[in-house]
């Protein structure tokens, strides 16, 4: 069964399916279906080529920016319970589950990722701050 896509539409039709289709549907390939509609590669946006079938191309950069400061607020929202653990852990005056150095360098990871959006290399992912591997122990 061959599919077709429309650039006006944003949509894939099969032939046999769907009897009347837009003017602009051209063939598209099951490979490049499945590469770009159907598993598009995270980090991508979709974009069309000069036929009118739809690719994946990388963001605008203030795209990628949005993206980055998107992965930040939840990266701190993922590990900020390590460190209310530790503050609670200290106002009841219970031992804590961290040490007092692995809490500033909590703190300073922290910090990193607030500051990351003025970072000379933001917004590409590869300069992200790193995080200390007992955190990652500690999210398991």
């Amino acid at each position: 069964m061959k599919r077709y896509y429309s650039q006006t539409t944003l949509t894939t039709y099969l032939d046999g399916i769907h009897p009347v289709m837009p003017p602009d549907a051209r063939e598209i390939a099951e490979a490049r279906y499945l590469e770009v509609l159907a598993n598009s590669a995270p980090g991508k946006i979709r974009s069309h080529d000069a036929d009118g079938l739809p690719i994946l191309i990388d963001p605008p950069p203030e795209d990628l920016a949005e993206l980055e400061r998107a992965w930040r607020d939840a990266e701190i929202l993922r590990v900020q319970w390590l460190r209310d653990r530790h503050r609670d852990e200290l106002d009841l005056n219970r031992p804590t589950s961290i040490t007092p150095e692995q809490f500033v360098k909590l703190l300073s990871y922290l910090q990193e990722l607030r500051d990351w959006p003025v970072q000379p290399g933001f917004p590409v992912e590869e300069n992200r701050p790193e995080i200390p591997l007992w955190i990652v122990e500690q999210l398991r």
